[in-house]
């Protein structure tokens, strides 16, 4: 049976290591390369041409959401596997909407990697339960503007709208706005809510 090219893009290096030692020995799989960024992801894989990609969200340079994007635009053949600490519903929703096929937190099996990736290789996609439930919870009123976003993202960090208006260079009244558009499609009845409804999300991360 011919093997399945996977490429690995993951910029911690004891995860990287966990990684080979859950993919090497199964003989249907065949690590051809690994990088630390995503820029670097990309070029491995304009020049190895994986069958599959593992990457984490989280990575230097170019996010794993941009390079999800940018493959699959430019290497469409290619299949996407994420395999994140990102457990949010809308990291998921992002990154599937994005083109990835699989989405696995960092607590999955070895045996749910491999699946995932067998699944991917064959065009079909792999959730979890848990990865589908976060799915529906989603709530398709957290549509913000990318200027919604960084309102939001500024709020969660206890920002005034004073503040706020300073920090992303635009009028107080024109915050008070977003704010009250983000607080609306998000259904929260104060700054408090929505904070923690973000992280709860993913909406938001701190690092």
């Amino acid at each position: 049976m011919k093997q399945i090219k996977v490429l690995l893009i993951e910029d911690h290096f004891l995860a990287r290591i966990a990684l080979h030692s859950v993919l090497e020995g199964h003989s249907q799989i065949q690590i051809i390369g690994e990088a630390t960024d995503g820029e670097s992801g990309l070029q491995l894989c304009r020049k190895l041409s994986p069958d599959v990609v593992v990457l984490d969200l989280r990575l230097p340079l170019m996010s794993g959401f941009e390079l999800i994007v940018q493959l699959r635009k430019e290497l469409p053949s290619i299949r996407i596997a994420v395999l994140s600490n990102y457990g949010g519903s809308e990291d998921i929703y992002r990154a599937v909407r994005s083109g990835a096929m699989a989405y696995l937190t960092k607590d999955a099996s070895g045996q749910q990697l491999v699946d995932a990736i067998q699944q991917v290789h064959r065009g079909l996609r792999y959730f979890p339960h848990v990865t589908l439930d976060r799915l529906v919870e989603r709530m398709p009123a957290v549509d913000l503007t990318p200027r919604e976003m960084e309102v939001l993202d500024c709020i969660t960090r206890g920002y005034s709208n004073r503040e706020i208006s300073e920090k992303l260079h635009i009028a107080e009244k024109t915050v008070r706005i977003h704010v009250s558009s983000l607080l609306d499609k998000m259904g929260a009845r104060d700054r408090t809510q929505a904070t923690i409804y973000a992280l709860q999300r993913g909406l938001v991360h701190f690092d």
